[in-house]
């Protein structure tokens, strides 16, 4: 189960338990301030009917008035009892005769619902609110009003299907509000673990901020680690590189020196010389790549950003190798259509299309074509260099874009330093693109080197 799902999960589970008590406490007192309303409105009118019946003496029949008032049976009995309870007038015309019983108290199903008002009780379904009848200081009787419970069901019934409603709508509310809660804490996570993935795969990247304070402290340590590892692991790697690559032309050089201590004719001893004059330089020139290398990978952004026209880099990265291409009778064709700007340092990109070309004018064979062109994708340039070589082999296109793996070339069987497109790859990682070699189906190689471009 994703993280996402749980939180949400939980979230709801906790929300509808929440819920769902409150929501039946609530339809249950909703009966309760029914009554209850109902309960004070018939107080207010029993007060009035007991003021209205009293009479000037004890000995008037007090009753007689209530006799005068318009009968509203079916939403208001009026009756009125003698002091013991006995009724005496019923509006209705059924309860005469009968004795009530005061004080009277309620019994409810609900603790809440059991009246403790002694002139209120609930007999049959029927409300019942009393009021003393007095004359002077006497006490003569009760005068009280009754109505049916069920006249009050169909408000009940209305509102708490209004309140069903609502606590639905506030429902509905929490849910989307959790998931957007959820999303929000688990994409944090998803960054981040997309950032260790392009830390894992080579590509560049940067730790993904966060307002969360855990989040963003996770994700500085995560850089910090990246950082601890790649500075040891660099250590590691380059010092054995250069070990190994440097072995073989320190052998050579040391070789040849000891052969001139010997005396030998001065044909004999420029040749050795030109050897240790060669195989220095090869050191050089790894080292100089060594350092370059090491330089693009400690940068964590780029500096000189301006806009670089596609077009112009592929004229002036070819105007670099045109001489090169010119001594090998190599052919170099470029696109001239005039094709999107990209946001980078122009002189990083033109090195990165340099070494795809001199890496294309290597393999290629005397009188080969080698074209530079660009084609544009949905927010990216992608730039081709293809030749008509003899191709890569199978076993070494997984490998080709490692530090030192170069392939013998084929007029001089040679292996160049192993850092060409070692370097594109990191260029392209820097501008947040990526390079890639493949053979073409019609012979030769495809290099692609492809840039964001807006």
């Amino acid at each position: 189960m994703r993280i996402r799902t749980a939180i949400f999960a939980v979230y709801v589970g906790a929300s509808a338990l929440g819920l769902t008590a409150v929501t039946s406490l609530v339809l249950r007192d909703v009966r309760l301030r029914y009554v209850e309303s109902m309960r004070r409105t018939l107080g207010d009118t029993a007060a009035y009917m007991a003021a209205f019946a009293a009479p000037a003496s004890p000995a008037e029949d007090w009753t007689a008035k209530l006799a005068t008032l318009p009968k509203q049976v079916a939403m208001l009995r009026v009756f009125a009892c003698d002091r013991d309870g006995r009724v005496l007038f019923d509006s209705a015309g059924r309860d005469v005769g009968q004795v009530y019983q005061w004080n009277m108290f309620g019994g409810g199903r609900w603790a809440s619902e059991n009246y403790t008002q002694p002139n209120v009780a609930v007999v049959d379904g029927e409300l019942r609110v009393v009021s003393r009848v007095l004359a002077g200081e006497s006490h003569l009787g009760w005068v009280g009003v009754g109505r049916p419970l069920a006249a009050v069901e169909q408000g009940v019934r209305e509102a708490r299907w209004r309140l069903v409603f609502y606590i639905g709508l506030i429902a509905g509310g929490m849910i989307v509000l959790g998931w957007w809660i959820a999303a929000r804490l688990t994409h944090s996570l998803e960054k981040l673990t997309a950032y260790a993935r392009s830390v894992r795969d080579g590509r560049k990247a940067t730790p993904p901020g966060s307002k969360a304070r855990e989040i963003a402290e996770l994700g500085r340590a995560f850089e910090e680690m990246r950082e601890a590892l790649e500075g040891r692991q660099n250590v590691e790697r380059y010092t054995q590189t250069l070990a190994h690559e440097v072995k073989a032309p320190l052998a050579a050089i040391r070789g040849a020196a000891e052969l001139l201590d010997e005396t030998m004719p001065p044909m004999q001893r420029q040749l050795f010389l030109s050897n240790i004059r060669k195989e220095a330089a090869r050191i050089q020139r790894i080292i100089d790549r060594l350092l370059e290398l090491s330089s693009l990978e400690a940068r964590k952004d780029l500096q000189q950003i301006a806009e670089v026209p596609a077009a112009k880099l592929a004229q002036v990265a070819a105007d670099v190798v045109r001489s090169a291409y010119a001594a090998r009778n190599v052919t170099l064709h470029v696109q001239e259509s005039d094709g999107p700007a990209l946001q980078g340092e122009a002189v990083l990109l033109r090195e990165a299309l340099v070494n795809l070309l001199q890496n294309a004018l290597d393999f290629s064979p005397p009188g080969g074509k080698v074209s530079l062109g660009w084609v544009r994708e949905p927010q990216k340039v992608v730039f081709r260099v293809e030749d008509s070589g003899p191709g890569v082999p199978d076993y070494a296109l997984p490998r080709v874009f490692e530090r030192f793996y170069s392939l013998p070339r084929p007029d001089t069987e040679r292996k160049s330093t192993g850092l060409g497109l070692a370097l594109v790859r990191e260029i392209a990682h820097l501008h947040g693109g990526d390079a890639a070699l493949e053979n073409r189906p019609e012979g030769g190689a495809r290099a692609t080197l492809w840039l964001p471009a807006e």
